[in-house]
């Protein structure tokens, strides 16, 4: 059974597409300390009590840690112990991060026992059959210089414009379970709406070493349920593949799609079966049966079109910062996106915690899926005209995000990197190869969703499965001028400002604006409105409106223009809430209403042109 404290903060089952009954949250009080020099190995830390405390999961400079650090912390260390639950013994403990920013080091009993690189994406670390209290010491390393994945963290002291407060450290669950010398791996299901099944890849996973123990005579089984009880099952043997695929077909009168009208969830249950079917392994998730496709200019939900009434979500938090304080907060901000009228969101530069998923799958949330690629610029550098150096790490991450997600219905196109900038070359550049990098790993790891190889400004992947800009023009006729070259195959396109190709020729496919809006709304604000942004105080978009009803006639007109376009599949207003000074969104910081959040709702009701089609 589960074993949690009241008191333990975030302690949810922080895995829900992949669930066992026996685990152990260890988030809560940890011993701590900053490493201003990363020395602390040759000082001995991991030998010794850290000097301060921390409430994990939360990051150092955030309040609900009990730190509030905000200055640059090159390492910092963690220390707890815990005691194994006597009724793991004979099977193997695993320790999970849900996130470490973000180069990790793991020391178990003084011995070191993994590592990771990498602040947005999970990893763990084997600890093989454990008994009695295990001592856990982690650093984590978060330079400030350096091409690396940061999201929207500064690397100034202070916040300016859309950067914001730093994540050092463990910022997601920390949490233990036991499995057997040969465990399930996270399960791959992929909804067959044409065939009416699911389909199941679950990798095994298998302990180290000669003497891991035989499958001979086992057998994967796969049961599909919904509320009135089993509605198929599958069977194939265990022994023959690295990662057993099962199909369990659905009879024709349980087909129940999954939509955001009807967001219906089957169980799953997988189970790993040995001699006399002896259960060896097993875990519960979620599916939900839905397709999605292109036709022509229209992406298709279970054949139909659905035109995209996306938010810009950020995902920080005032006490926080990027992890949510409660896990009701997760599912809040998605009920707050919906009530404004959006059906959706493209996930901000972050990889949000998997719980937030989670929750989209259970509303009918649609999730453009991403990850926190800014920091690729290698500041102050310039090599033959390159200023941004992604790199491979940046793939290694997108590839685990991507493993980590797959299975969730809520997803339903995925994006790797947002506004890169550069001028093409003459040469091949590094971001032409990470570009590729990232689009390839997305359509090798799933060939079910649609994949954009940028979010605005640099498309460099001619087969691209959709196209977008970003364009935060402010006044809707002029906006509806720079929307209108669609029409003739000539969209809008995110240049340099001298003009410079950043992008290779549009080539016709569906196409969306994926950041538009931005609307500079802080009516209690001190700042002046005259379009300068200020990292004190309030910035947006443009000049500021100079009453909420002006507010609600750009919106309306700026929503209008790509709502009654009938090449147009989507859009993505900026944002959901303000985020520190920048204050553009429809809800404050606190998430606190200051707007008419109906009138909102009200503008992006109406049926979409390319949903009236036919």
């Amino acid at each position: 059974m589960p074993r949690t404290d009241a008191d333990v903060p975030r302690a949810e089952y922080p895995r829900p597409s992949m669930r066992r009954p026996d685990w152990t949250c260890l988030n809560g009080t940890w011993e701590f300390e900053v490493d201003a020099a990363d020395s602390g190995l040759e000082r001995g830390l991991t030998e010794r009590p850290l000097d301060g405390s921390i409430v994990v999961p939360f990051a150092p400079e955030s309040r609900l840690s009990g730190v509030g650090r905000t200055d640059f912390m090159p390492a910092v260390w963690y220390r707890r112990r815990f005691t194994v639950p006597q009724e793991w013994a004979g099977r193997r403990t695993l320790l999970h991060f849900g996130a470490v920013d973000h180069e990790a080091t793991v020391w178990v009993d003084g011995e070191r026992a993994g590592s990771h690189l990498g602040g947005f994406a999970p990893f763990t670390v084997d600890l093989g059959r454990r008994s009695g209290t295990v001592e856990i010491v982690v650093r984590a390393r978060d330079p400030r210089s350096g091409p690396q994945a940061r999201g929207k963290q500064s690397t100034r002291y202070d916040n300016y414009e859309c950067l914001y407060t730093r994540t050092t450290g463990i910022w997601q669950t920390v949490w233990a379970e036991p499995v057997p010398d040969v465990s399930l791996g996270r399960p791959r299901i992929t909804p067959d709406l044409a065939g009416e099944s699911f389909h199941v890849e679950q990798p095994l996973r298998r302990a180290a070493g000669r003497h891991a123990p035989s499958l001979a005579g086992a057998h994967l089984r796969v049961t599909v349920s919904d509320a009135a009880g089993v509605v198929g099952t599958g069977r194939v043997r265990a022994d023959l593949d690295l990662a057993p695929r099962v199909t369990v077909r659905l009879p024709a009168d349980r087909v129940r799609t999954w939509s955001p009208a009807d967001p219906h969830l089957y169980a799953v249950r997988v189970e790993l079966l040995g001699p006399a079917d002896r259960v060896l392994d097993a875990v519960d998730g979620d599916a939900g049966l839905r397709s999605v496709t292109i036709d022509g200019n229209a992406v298709l939900l279970n054949g139909e079109p659905v035109f995209l009434r996306l938010v810009l979500d950020q995902g920080y938090y005032p006490d926080g910062l990027m992890t949510a304080p409660s896990d009701d907060a997760l599912r809040a901000d998605i009920e707050l996106a919906m009530a404004a009228g959006f059906n959706g969101a493209r996930l901000h530069e972050k990889v949000f915690e998997e719980r937030f998923l989670h929750h989209a799958d259970r509303l009918g949330y649609l999730v453009w899926g991403e990850f926190g690629d800014w920091g690729a610029v290698a500041e102050g550098t310039v090599a033959d005209g390159e200023y941004q150096r992604p790199t491979t790490n940046f793939v290694t991450q997108w590839l685990e995000v991507l493993e980590r997600d797959y299975s969730h219905p809520s997803v339903i196109g995925w994006c790797g990197l947002n506004e890169t900038h550069q001028p093409i070359g003459d040469h091949r550049q590094v971001l032409d190869d990470v570009t590729r990098a990232m689009f390839l790993a997305a359509k090798a790891m799933d060939t079910s969703r649609p994949v954009l190889d940028a979010s605005g400004y640099s498309h460099r992947v001619p087969e691209s499965d959709v196209w977008d800009s970003h364009n935060y023009t402010q006044d809707p006729a002029a906006f509806a001028e720079a929307m209108s070259g669609l029409a003739q195959d000539r969209p809008d396109t995110n240049r340099g400002g001298d003009g410079a190709r950043w992008s290779l020729p549009y080539g016709g496919q569906p196409w969306f604006c994926s950041e538009f809006g931005g609307i500079w709304w802080r009516p209690d604000a001190d700042a002046t409105r005259d379009g300068s942004r200020d990292a004190d105080s309030s910035w947006g978009y443009g000049e500021a409106p100079r009453s909420e009803e002006e507010f609600h006639h750009r919106f309306a007109g700026l929503t209008a223009v790509l709502l009654d376009d009938p090449l147009m599949f989507g859009y993505c207003y900026t944002q959901l809430t303000d985020v520190f000074q920048e204050q553009n969104g429809i809800y404050s910081f606190d998430r606190s209403e200051k707007l008419d959040v109906a009138r909102i709702r009200d503008a992006q009701r109406r049926p979409a042109a390319c949903e009236r089609r036919g």
